[in-house]
């Protein structure tokens, strides 16, 4: 009797030990849900000290040591045709646009774009061109933060990672001007591109449906946006961002040099606007 009595627990230990290690996943660590194009480590890897204050838009400060944290410095230069070419000079920290939405990793993940508080877009690298028409005349704080992969904020002594800039905008800063009477091929930008994606979104609703363009490889791709709100496009897997003003519409020419199935989105209202097959 005792023998079988032993038995039975030795394999009852063995199966709490089995859906122990299941729960906790590889290496004893709690998973979080595998977001394509995400590793195992960065879907399950953590990092400083997460707080309960916030960024002041509802993300949570993660805290880590000011040696080694993430570092930013802004700076912006007059572009020659319309708006500012920001730049983001950062240390200790590198862009993770493939692995946005995984878990924090040391000195990864994007930054946000604030004009007087207000965000105007989400960007994956160290360079965004910021058009005229999306800053009002006058005088404004233009702000970078720098965020994990999980959409915390990076902290020092309890403070986000940032850096800001005055940014003067004159009457007349732009030097485009916007006809929308005029028809899409008149446009220098269209004139560029061996093809044309005009697409409209209007109360959440992007038309035409969205659907797969195919595109040759080599091919110039011009996507021509108008939105009734001000947000911004992404377009997955070439890093190419484009800031939408509410109601004007704004074209990113794409140089499609690479294959695969490339989704465009937008970041603030998280839409799929088409999808660009490159062959």
């Amino acid at each position: 009797m005792s023998r079988r009595t032993g038995r039975a627990a030795a394999l009852l230990a063995l199966a709490l030990l089995l859906a122990g290690g299941a729960a906790t996943g590889c290496g004893g660590r709690a998973t979080t849900h595998h977001k394509p194009g995400t590793t195992h480590e960065q879907a399950s890897g953590k990092a400083g000290t997460l707080l309960t204050t916030d960024d002041g838009a509802g993300h949570r400060l993660r805290e880590v040591p000011a040696e080694g944290a993430p570092e930013v410095r802004l700076t912006a230069r007059p572009d020659s045709e319309d708006g500012w070419n920001l730049q983001l000079a950062v240390t200790n920290f590198h862009f993770t646009p493939d692995s946005t939405g995984g878990a924090a990793l040391p000195g990864a993940g994007h930054a946000h774009l604030e004009l007087d508080g207000r965000k105007l877009a989400r960007l994956y690298g160290p360079w965004f061109h910021l058009p005229a028409a999306q800053v009002p005349e006058g005088t404004h704080n233009l702000t970078v933060r720098l965020y994990a992969d999980d959409h915390t904020a990076w902290a020092v002594a309890g403070k986000p990672v940032e850096a800001t800039l005055q940014l003067a905008a004159a009457s007349g800063q732009s030097t485009h001007t916007h006809t929308p009477a005029a028809p899409p091929s008149a446009t220098p930008e269209a004139e560029r591109a061996d093809r044309t994606v005009t697409i409209t979104v209007r109360d959440g609703k992007v038309a035409p449906a969205p659907g797969r363009v195919e595109v040759t490889r080599g091919e110039r791709v011009a996507l021509r946006v108008t939105s009734d709100r001000a947000d911004t496009l992404h377009v997955h897997g070439f890093d190419k961002e484009l800031a939408l003003p509410a109601g004007q519409e704004a074209t990113l020419i794409l140089l499609a040099d690479r294959t695969g199935l490339f989704e465009v989105e937008t970041h603030e209202s998280n839409l799929v606007l088409t999808q660009l097959l490159v062959r």
